[in-house]
């Protein structure tokens, strides 16, 4: 059979049509959620509840809440360190989460990962890795293992457009496309790494483009639009599923606030921070259902209630939770059984 490779930008503005009013629902709620937790997150911080290094996903929500719509809960998801909104789109409560926040022993990594190393074997979720690009090859070594096992499991790899810079990038899309693996690379292009503009930093400034070297289907898309994303994620999760390997999405996405909580953003201009926040994902979904008579201002109000009590109830169990003991100190280093090299 003879291969194809597509290339270039994705414009799936017009099967967004199709989706139902139970779908946009859920992408609202989603992101409602993630946005209001991030939001008590860095107001946490600030009042020093919170340690450490904190990176909030605000603006970005939709990429995963498009991505989640779009495959199965047995499927695997691993990311960078932006990661508080990852597990909430897999499923785990988010007072696990909170917790981990807090350092305590009832957050989802018994309070020894922090901010940037959430996980959950439960829901599938391998990380929050702090290594910038680290988690990049680790995405595929779990669709190698799924490969293995001769499952039809597919991995999503999330990186950010800082992380395309390391090395074993490389070497992970070269492997990946040799043995065909079943993964999906997704590049949340903010436009910035840390406070460096994409294009200060490459001579590509279409990251997509970096997959084309190895033959590796590779896109651009709309990473403000569930709709978008969901199709995107949709069309690449069933190449893998038939054995036709990866692909590389560069979602084009933007944070509305810094790189991290110590980052006042200054390296941005007030007018393009409010050009992006004009295309709010959650307002973009708000709008279809509005349009549609899908949902009212008394629905909108009963939801963020809702959220806002469900995040309080967040902060309650996570202040009321227990630090882990000392001698936790020493757990969890080495495996204490034989490690399950193949992820069953």
């Amino acid at each position: 059979m003879e291969k194809v490779v597509s290339k270039g930008k994705k414009d799936n503005a017009a099967k967004s049509a199709g989706f139902s009013k139970e779908m946009y629902r859920k992408w609202y709620d989603t992101m409602l959620l993630m946005r209001k937790f991030e939001e008590r997150s860095g107001q946490l911080y600030i009042q020093q509840k919170i340690r450490g290094f904190c990176h909030l996903y605000i603006g970005q929500e939709a990429l995963v809440a498009g991505a989640e719509s779009a495959i199965r809960k047995e499927d695997r998801m691993i990311t960078a360190y932006r990661d508080h909104a990852h597990p909430i789109g897999r499923g785990v409560h988010p007072k696990y989460i909170m917790a981990e926040l807090f350092a305590k022993a009832t957050g989802c990594s018994k309070g020894k990962g922090g901010s940037m190393h959430m996980f959950s074997k439960e829901f599938n979720f391998f990380g929050g890795h702090g290594i910038v690009g680290g988690q990049i090859p680790l995405g595929a070594g779990i669709a190698f293992a799924d490969k293995y096992n001769n499952n039809d499991r597919v991995t999503l790899c999330y990186m950010g457009d800082g992380a395309v810079r390391q090395g074993a990038l490389h070497e992970a899309f070269n492997m990946a496309m040799l043995w065909k693996l079943p993964v999906i690379f997704i590049i949340e292009n903010n436009n910035y790494a840390m406070g460096t503009s994409v294009e200060r930093t490459s001579n590509v400034h279409e990251l997509y483009k970096l997959g084309l070297g190895y033959d590796m289907p590779s896109f651009q898309v709309d990473g403000m639009k569930c709709e978008t994303v969901h199709e995107a994620i949709s069309e690449a999760a069933e190449r893998a599923r038939k054995g036709d390997g990866p692909t590389l999405l560069e979602m084009k996405t933007y944070r509305f606030r810094g790189h991290s909580m110590s980052d006042p953003a200054t390296y941005r201009s007030k007018e393009e921070v409010e050009e992006y926040k004009a295309k709010d994902p959650i307002e973009e979904v708000l709008a279809v259902m509005r349009k549609n008579k899908w949902i009212t201002d008394a629905e909108i109000e009963a939801e963020e209630a809702k959220v806002k009590a469900l995040v309080d109830e967040c902060v309650k169990f996570a202040e009321e939770s227990p630090y882990p003991t000392i001698d936790e100190l020493y757990k969890d280093v080495y495996a204490q059984e034989d490690y399950p090299y193949i992820i069953e």
